[in-house]
């Protein structure tokens, strides 16, 4: 790979590289337990914003391997790998890297609509498949139809990055009144307009009533709940918050599943990052 070809990889923070080794570390302990089991599942892998398999690390800059590329070294081995994005140039990278691997299918188009025509029913219940599925996108660009899906499939163990830092810029600022742009898609993303209430609490003041913003933590707590009744997730693990060199919350990485052994799995996980 040559210097030049490095404005088609993505740079990524520390953080990003942990949520990397912690989503590899999770995808070999589901494989292992899927196809140890006395019937065996067809299990497949799942990434929605794929990119180009590879990043660029902006600590070392260094080539790191992403998601999909980890994918592919799981062992046992993933029985099918399916990856999308949005951009074509990324998703040729990805075919470049995969054309010998005939587990491999690429989608070039928005993951909202091709996980809801395409893939999801590739991991029915009744067929006995299951999925590990990343949900990994660079803002509010996902929609809650597609995390809602996820849960009542019932086959889904779902990593789901909860984009706060731009949750903030774009839409829950500290006066909800000066927000012009952002709230259509915040709404979207989190499927109904009850995200307001999770933003933001009533204060009475000498002046009247105030909406004053609340914590990162009420916000997270309230899609954690969503997750459970909405999305029928049984098991949503606490999630755990991903700062950048400065202290601040990027994003928040959420898991959830219908299996209390996958929630066991990625506490354990969790805590030695927490």
């Amino acid at each position: 790979m040559t210097t030049n070809q490095k404005g088609l990889f993505d740079e990524i923070g520390y953080w990003s590289e942990l949520k990397l080794e912690i989503i590899k570390e999770y995808a070999a302990a589901y494989s292992k337990i899927l196809t140890t089991r006395e019937i065996p599942f067809t299990h497949v892998y799942i990434d929605a914003f794929a990119g180009s398999g590879v990043h660029l690390s902006k600590q070392t800059g260094d080539f790191v391997p992403g998601s999909p590329l980890n994918a592919l070294e799981v062992k046992p081995p993933f029985k099918e790998i399916y990856l999308i994005d949005l951009d074509g140039d990324k998703t040729q990278q990805l075919r470049e890297y995969t054309r010998n691997d005939p587990r491999v299918t690429i989608y070039s188009g928005d993951c909202n609509v091709v996980l809801l025509k395409e893939v999801f029913s590739k991991v029915k219940y009744e067929d006995y498949r299951r999925g590990l599925c990343l949900l990994d996108p660079y803002g509010l660009q996902l929609n809650w139809e597609v995390i809602e899906q996820a849960g009542h499939l019932k086959t889904i163990d779902m990593f789901l990055n909860f984009p706060v830092m731009d949750m903030n810029r774009t839409a829950l600022w500290r006066n909800p009144e000066a927000v012009r742009y952002g709230t259509d898609r915040m709404t979207s993303f989190w499927g109904d307009e009850s995200w307001r209430s999770a933003a933001y609490k009533t204060v009475p003041t000498l002046f009247g009533n105030w909406e004053e913003k609340n914590t990162n933590e009420d916000i997270v707590n309230a899609f954690c709940e969503r997750l459970k009744k909405v999305a029928k997730f049984q098991y949503v693990t606490n999630p755990l918050p991903m700062k950048n060199s400065r202290g601040a919350v990027v994003y928040y990485l959420f898991f959830a599943s219908q299996q209390q052994i996958a929630d066991h799995i990625i506490t354990n996980i969790y805590e030695k990052y927490r």
